[in-house]
């Protein structure tokens, strides 16, 4: 995680040191590549098998992050890439296939690539190592042959990837365990199996025991990598940086000095062709019980030991026991509907023409602990919304007003922490000075850093430092059983609520703040929503 710092003579780097590796004698192009992070060693030799090899997230997202990781000269030589998929076809068209994706999205986003384009030196060292193998998912012989591959005279380490559909995750779960391929032996090798497993963990409560019962049968936790693209980027990892490395922060970080938190992930786009998927899912279950969770956790849980991965776990499930279960009064459903921004959500394809399914959700989260009792959490996600934010805003108790009861003043601007996760990266600080003049008259100012003003930019899609962190064998970046279930336990009320107490699900306009109730949800509690519109920075 983020404790990898840029820093050469970071301790914290030295803590968690890589096994040792040859440095891979990587071929370099016209565009020399540059060189490995600071203090960074190659992961150690392993064969990565994807499952969903022809899947948008291998595409979009696996394999960009592999070039790059290959490009920051953070792959060994031995490494290897099998990727499972429905459908017989050559290795050659695979990787004509990856090759073809990866120049569309080096020319449309120069930041996710080294030098904006692809190094074709450098691709080819990755396509090298590139191995098809048609197999059903649900096919034992397909997993038969599998361990052939694997398991052969040169037994070494593997990670499973199931980049695929919620729905195939138990069939390979079990298939794994049944063929042997989890085994990690007692040869004394050191040999690893890992599973990688993406997000939904479950859909309520129930579902997500059970998907974890299915993984502890064939698998130790130690071997379970369950993967929150959101922690893989470089901004949510710097909370923990921001609270526990400055000393200004730590002491005001509790209830005493802290009046609200409020955690926002808005979109602006709709459903994007995705209406089947979002038809059983919704925004809530979405987004609220893992990726704004794990947000939350990281702000609000105690100061770790040290950066060990499960001494930042152990913290973040001590946050995760603590929240009060949610009920039907603490949560308010959007759906976008015609507006400014486009059509609405039951126009949009593969959508019932009277679907309730929300789109927005907001939520008023508890924590019933010493350091947050009585500082309520504000949570809210939407699409169709006034503007892209993820973004994290602690405001401040307000001063006592007697100093200026006797001057023009007549409201004080509450000082805000904002922390600017995307696409803005950085944080500002809102606070009150005097303005310039013989009255004393206070004015608000904001402070602002941006990351881009101090650190040079490394391409990322926001899955290299978690893939890296497997081959590692670093869980700090990932979700532990009790943690997930113990997010599902919190929402699970709202989920299935009683039947006199279904959430209505009201209508706001495309492009729009949200639904009106979600104000009155802030607005019972005498607060109110930052507003979507405002720009993220104010730029010098």
């Amino acid at each position: 995680m983020s404790t990898k710092q840029t820093q050469p003579d970071s301790s914290s780097e030295a803590s968690r040191a890589a096994p040792s590796a040859k440095v891979p004698a990587h071929p370099q192009g016209a565009q020399a590549a540059p060189a490995s992070p600071a203090g960074k060693q190659p992961a150690p030799p392993c064969t990565l098998v994807i499952f969903g090899a022809g899947g948008d997230l291998t595409q979009r997202l696996l394999m960009p992050a592999l070039y790059n990781l290959a490009v920051d000269r953070l792959l060994d030589d031995g490494m290897k890439i099998i990727g499972v998929n429905h459908g017989e076809r050559e290795t050659r068209a695979w990787s004509d296939d990856l090759h073809a994706a990866l120049q569309k999205f080096a020319a449309d986003k120069a930041s996710t690539f080294h030098a904006g384009k692809l190094d074709d030196t450098a691709w080819d060292w990755v396509a090298q190592r590139l191995t098809y193998m048609a197999g059903e998912f649900e096919d034992d012989t397909a997993f038969q042959r599998l361990a052939q591959q694997l398991n052969g005279k040169s037994r070494g380490n593997v990670v499973f990837y199931l980049a695929v559909g919620a729905r195939f995750f138990k069939p390979i779960i079990e298939r794994l365990g049944k063929a042997g391929l989890l085994d990690e032996g007692d040869d004394g090798n050191g040999a690893f199996r890992r599973i990688v497993i993406e997000k939904p963990f479950g859909a309520d409560l129930a579902s997500a025991r059970d998907l974890n019962q299915h993984l502890l049968s064939v698998a130790k936790e130690s071997q379970i990598y369950r993967i929150d693209h959101f922690l893989g980027k470089d901004t949510v990892q710097s909370i923990l940086a921001l609270r526990f490395a400055n000393a200004m922060f730590e002491p005001v970080w509790r209830r005493e000095y802290i009046d609200s938190v409020q955690i926002t992930a808005s979109e602006v786009i709709g459903v994007e062709g995705r209406g089947k998927f979002y038809e059983q899912t919704g925004a809530f279950r979405d987004m609220v019980p893992n990726h704004l969770f794990q947000l939350l956790g990281m702000v609000a849980m105690e100061p770790p030991n040290s950066f060990d991965a499960e001494a930042v776990r152990n913290k973040k499930a001590e946050i995760f026991d603590a929240l009060k279960p949610l009920t039907p009064d603490d949560v308010v459903f959007g759906q976008y509907a015609k507006g400014p921004a486009g059509v609405g959500y039951r126009d949009e394809p593969d959508v019932a023409k009277d679907s309730r399914t929300e789109t927005y959700a907001a939520a008023r989260v508890q924590i019933d602990n010493w350091r947050w009792a009585g500082v309520p959490f504000y949570l809210r996600t939407g699409k169709r919304l006034a503007a892209r934010r993820t973004e994290i805003s602690v405001q401040l108790k307000s001063v006592p007003f007697l100093l200026f009861r006797d001057t023009p003043v007549d409201t004080l601007t509450p000082n805000v922490l904002t922390l600017r996760i995307d696409p803005s990266h950085g944080t500002s600080f809102d606070f009150n000075v005097k303005t310039p003049g013989p009255l004393v008259q206070i004015g608000p100012v904001q402070s602002s850093f941006d990351y881009d003003d101090f650190f040079a930019e490394r391409a990322n899609v926001g899955y290299e430092t978690l893939l890296y962190d497997c081959m590692l064998g670093d869980q700090t970046l990932f979700q532990r059983a009790d943690g997930i279930e113990s997010a599902w336990s919190t929402v699970d009320g709202v989920l299935h609520p009683e039947l006199d107490a279904a959430l209505a699900v009201y209508d706001y306009a495309a492009g729009s703040e949200g639904p009106a109730q979600a104000d009155a949800l802030l607005a019972r509690d005498g607060r109110a929503w930052r507003a979507l519109a405002q720009p993220q920075t104010k730029k010098k």
